[in-house]
């Protein structure tokens, strides 16, 4: 796989990696890894990845040299926990997450690998916000702390049953259903009407 590696100090320098070997890395050594170029290493986060438009694999990477002592800033993916107990699952409710990545800043080697964030007391109709969620210690935020990151929304079966049951007392077409026996009821009258003329007649 063909990549470059730029920033810090050095020039932009080309190089190529075992695709295999660099997943593997990468998810062993979380956000910095050690890139040996030309006999050299040098600690580097990854900045960009390219992929395949079918298969999803990397292409091509972009990595960018860092000091080890001086913090970067980085996008992690947001951890929901604690939905099994829950009050508003137990009550069917569904949790929403519109916000799956939150930016961080911190040392390279103390990025975490995520940030949590418990959904253990939501219940339905409620949300909770970013300013919430369990930051390690040395890492900084730097989404604002209002920003609405998980709600619990009512059950959606419920919903669909309140729809089908409208359709069904007030018609596809908007006008309320006659129930059959009004009707009925209608028809006799006339009928009982012709009846009483004919013998006055």
């Amino acid at each position: 796989m063909p990549g470059v590696l730029y920033g810090g100090e050095g020039e932009a320098v080309s190089f190529s990696v075992d695709g295999r070997e660099l997943r593997a890395a990468l998810q062993a050594s979380g956000a910095v890894v050690d890139l040996v170029v030309g006999g050299t290493s040098e600690p580097a986060v990854l900045k960009d990845a390219q992929r395949h438009p079918v298969r999803g694999e990397m292409t091509h990477v972009d990595f960018v040299r860092v000091n080890l002592n001086v913090a970067i800033e980085a996008v992690v993916p947001l951890l929901v926990t604690g939905a099994e107990e829950s009050p508003g699952i137990v009550e069917g409710g569904v949790v929403d997450q519109p916000i799956r990545e939150v930016r961080v800043e911190a040392l390279p080697n103390e990025i975490p690998e995520s940030i949590e964030i418990s959904v253990a007391s939501l219940n339905i109709g409620e949300t909770a916000h970013l300013s919430t969620a369990v930051v390690p210690a040395g890492v900084t935020l730097l989404d604002e702390d209002d920003l609405v990151v998980v709600s619990m929304l009512a059950p959606r079966l419920e919903v669909e049953e309140t729809i089908e049951e409208e359709t069904e007392l007030i018609g596809e077409d908007g006008e309320a259903v006659e129930s059959a026996g009004e009707e009925g009821e209608g028809d006799d009258g006339g009928d009982s009407g012709g009846e009483s003329g004919d013998d006055a007649g």
